[in-house]
């Protein structure tokens, strides 16, 4: 079945265009080897996606409203973004249209109890709805499992937040290691009450990643960085069994993919009737706390 409209989509990976879109992704370049992951790429997974939307929109006027014209264009109702970050137009979003955006930020194990600190305090400012991790962007490399991970955990179980996590090989040229995917069978195991959300396809683990979502209740799968067309058979299959409370969607725009293309394409995803509002809405809402 195509896509219905009017459900109000939950977008939970999506920014704003930026007139410098190699400052963003400084700290890929700084730790990878690859000199053209470092000297010809504006964005670093750029070998991946036939066109980056940022690429055309270096001399946007307002960042912001362009990203929310896209959003009502396709009916995306609200948007997780960041806040906490150099430039922070997450916050600034926030304060134009906080009836549009939802709060998160990003986390670095590597800062210690100051990471800690820094999450409590943005959780306080800003009321931040999920945490995320980037494994394979950490510097140095932090795995899914390391214990250096775990105070995260224990913040994100404490301040009742999922953490969204990158898992599976990574578009940009790092290593692999620190995302593999049943790494979060034993995050799952010490840590049962934590909401734990994938992010960028778990490839080629999916199947795998299937059998843990069967096994924790918390483990959850959201299709950030995927084209519709290209979203896992196994993911598929899974929603439409035993799955429909487990996928959640999650765009990647301006990063990699336009909201054209996503919209254009999910109606080619062949998802039963009952997943579509699960996937689109229900889903994410219940998971960052917002579906009361």
């Amino acid at each position: 079945m195509s896509k219905p409209d009017g459900i109000g989509i939950i977008d939970t990976m999506i920014g704003f265009p930026t007139d410098d879109p190699r400052a963003r992704y400084e700290f890929i370049a700084k730790q990878t080897k690859d000199r053209e992951a470092k000297e010809g790429f504006t964005f670093p997974a750029q070998y991946m996606f036939k066109a980056s939307p940022q690429n055309d929109l270096n001399d946007v006027a307002d960042p912001i409203a362009y990203t929310l014209e896209q959003m009502d264009k396709w009916g995306v109702e609200k948007g997780l973004i960041g806040v906490g970050e150099p430039g922070d137009q997450g916050a600034l979003a926030l304060k134009r249209y906080p009836d549009r955006f939802i709060p998160s930020t990003s986390c670095d194990p590597n800062e210690g109890m100051e990471g800690i600190r820094k999450l409590v305090r943005l959780h306080e400012e800003y009321g931040i709805r999920a945490v995320g991790a980037f494994p394979a962007g950490t510097f140095p490399q932090v795995a899914i499992n390391d214990k250096l991970m775990y105070p995260i955990y224990a913040k994100c179980v404490e301040l009742g937040v999922p953490l969204f996590c990158c898992a599976g090989v990574p578009g940009p040229r790092l290593k692999m290691a620190p995302q593999r995917v049943e790494l979060i069978d034993e995050v799952m195991y010490d840590f049962p009450d934590l909401v734990f959300v994938t992010r960028h396809g778990c490839e080629p683990w999916q199947d795998l990643a299937v059998k843990l979502m069967l096994k924790w209740p918390g483990l959850h799968y959201s299709t950030s960085a995927f084209a519709p067309k290209h979203y896992p058979k196994a993911i598929i299959d899974y929603a439409n069994s035993r799955g429909a409370d487990k996928i959640i969607y999650a765009g990647y725009f301006p990063m990699g993919l336009s909201l054209d293309r996503i919209m254009t394409e999910l109606d080619g995803v062949g998802f039963n009737e009952d997943v579509w509002p699960k996937f689109l809405r229900g889903n994410a809402l219940r998971v960052l706390g917002l579906d009361d």
